[in-house]
C-alpha cells in the first residue's frame, strides 16, 4: 500500500528574520556613529595632554632650569612653583624656558647687588631688573676721567667683581657707552660717538681679561643721543654720562631694549622741550 506524502506549506514570512537582523545592524551602526561624533571635551583634552607629554621631548638649551637658588640645575621635565593661593605645575617647554630665564636673572641681579653694594649706596651704580634683562648702570665718574676712555685704577676692582658674576652664567652681554651733549673734538675722539664706544670697549676688554667669553659680549657707543635726563642742567649731564652693562635673557631681548630706549628718549626729549 503506497504511503501518501503530505505536501508542507512554504513559509512566506522567513524574510522577516533577515530584515530584523539588518535593521538591528543598521541601528547599531548609527549608535556607533553618534557616539564617535559626540566627543567628551574633558576626556579629549586629557588624552591630548597625555600624548603631548609623551612625545614632546625637551630641547637642549643653554639656559639651565633653576628652582630657587640652591637647587640650581634640575631636570627640564617639570617645575613646580609656589603661587600665592595654590601651586601651579608648568609642563610646557616655553613656560619652562621663561621660568628658567626669570630665575636666572633674579639670581644675577642679587649677585650684582651684593658685589657693588657700597657703590649702590653712594648712588654711583644702580642695578635694575626687567623681565628680559638685568641692567647695571655705572656713572662714568667712577670709571674714567673727563674726555678719556682709559679706566681709572680705582674702577678696576669694581669691574672685576662684576666680571666674577658674569663668568658664572652663559647669557649674552651688552656694554653700552653714553655721554652728555657737550661736544668733544680731539685727535683720538673727534666726537662723542668715538668716546662712548671707546669707553664701552675698555670695559669689554677688562671683562675678557677676567675670563668672560668674548663671543658673549658686544660694545656699543650711543654718544649723546640716548639721554636719560635733561642736558640743560649739570645734574642731568652727569646722569647722561654713564656706562650700562646689560645681561640679556635671550637674543629677543635686544629688540625689546631698543624699543624701550627709543620710548624713553622721546619722553626725555619732550620733557626737555617743555
Amino acid at each position: 500500500m503506497r504511503k501518501i506524502r503530505h505536501e508542507q506549506n512554504e513559509n512566506l514570512d522567513r524574510w522577516l528574520i533577515s530584515y530584523a537582523d539588518f535593521i538591528t545592524l543598521l541601528f547599531a551602526f548609527f549608535v556607533v556613529m553618534y557616539a564617535i561624533s559626540s566627543v567628551n571635551e574633558g576626556k579629549y583634552r586629557v588624552l591630548s595632554d597625555s600624548l603631548e607629554a609623551a612625545f614632546d621631548t625637551p630641547p637642549k638649551s643653554l639656559y639651565p632650569v633653576q628652582v630657587g637658588i640652591e637647587n640650581a640645575r634640575d631636570d627640564l621635565s617639570i617645575i613646580k612653583l609656589d603661587n600665592k593661593s595654590n601651586d601651579k605645575v608648568y609642563s610646557s617647554i616655553e613656560q619652562l624656558k621663561m621660568v628658567a630665564e626669570s630665575s636666572e636673572l633674579t639670581e644675577i641681579e642679587h649677585e650684582f647687588e651684593q658685589a657693588v653694594m657700597p657703590q649702590i649706596e653712594d648712588d654711583m651704580i644702580s642695578v635694575k631688573r626687567d623681565e628680559l634683562w638685568v641692567e647695571v648702570e655705572i656713572n662714568t665718574k667712577l670709571l674714567f676721567t673727563s674726555g678719556e676712555a682709559e679706566l681709572e685704577d680705582d674702577a678696576i676692582p669694581i669691574l672685576q667683581k662684576l666680571a666674577g658674576v658674569l663668568k658664572k652664567y652663559p647669557n649674552s652681554i651688552q656694554v653700552e657707552g653714553f655721554t652728555d651733549n657737550l661736544p668733544i673734538n680731539t685727535f683720538i675722539f673727534p666726537s662723542n660717538w668715538e668716546l662712548s664706544a671707546a669707553r664701552a670697549a675698555s670695559v669689554v676688554h677688562l671683562f675678557m681679561k677676567q675670563g668672560v667669553a668674548p663671543e658673549r659680549m658686544v660694545a656699543l657707543g650711543f654718544g649723546e643721543y640716548r639721554p636719560v635726563a635733561d642736558n640743560a642742567t649739570h645734574e642731568g649731564r652727569q646722569k647722561n654720562r654713564r656706562v650700562v652693562l646689560v645681561v640679556l635673557a635671550d637674543d629677543k631681548a635686544r629688540r625689546a631694549i631698543d624699543i624701550q630706549r627709543s620710548r624713553l628718549q622721546k619722553i626725555t626729549a619732550n620733557s626737555g622741550a617743555e
